[in-house]
């Protein structure tokens, strides 16, 4: 028997279009880019991350020469976060590229891990991918990735 999944997101073609939390929180994950160390992809992707308590966090990838060592922005972050924040759900997740020709996604690894906080955290949060100056909101990491590992 034949199913189909289908999700609803938001699309905006300009930051303009974003309210002005979601706007500042792009702009952070651009500045993460440029904490980024991509010497051999030189892909710079950087993540910011709004909690609950109105605290933004960022992180940015890290590539080593022992590939795969390296991170990418939305793990760094989401590890920073469990480490230092578990008691402050986070509420929304920003993702940026250097270049940024198109909207950056997050890999296949770092949906599960989002979908891993959201559970941890018992809330979802809403996933902005900006990137060639549009953005795409999810409003849960679940609609990213709708067949998770599960335990």
């Amino acid at each position: 028997m034949e199913k189909q999944f289908t999700f609803a997101y938001e699309h905006y073609n300009t930051t303009d279009e974003l309210s002005p939390a979601d706007r500042a929180l792009v702009e952070e994950a651009v500045k993460a880019t440029e904490r980024a160390y991509a010497p051999y992809s030189n892909f710079h992707v950087g993540a910011a991350a709004r909690l609950q308590s109105g605290r933004i966090l960022t992180g940015s990838n890290s590539e080593s020469e022992v590939f795969p060592a390296g991170l990418c922005a939305e793990r760094s972050l989401l590890f920073y976060a469990q480490a230092n924040h578990a008691d402050d759900p986070i509420e929304a997740l920003a993702i940026a590229s250097d270049p940024s020709e198109r909207e950056c996604y997050p890999c296949g690894q770092c949906r599960q891990v989002l979908v891993d906080v959201e559970r941890r955290q018992q809330q979802p949060m809403r996933i902005i991918m900006f990137g060639g100056g549009s953005a795409s909101v999810v409003r849960s990491a679940e609609l990213l990735l709708p067949f998770t590992f599960v335990l």
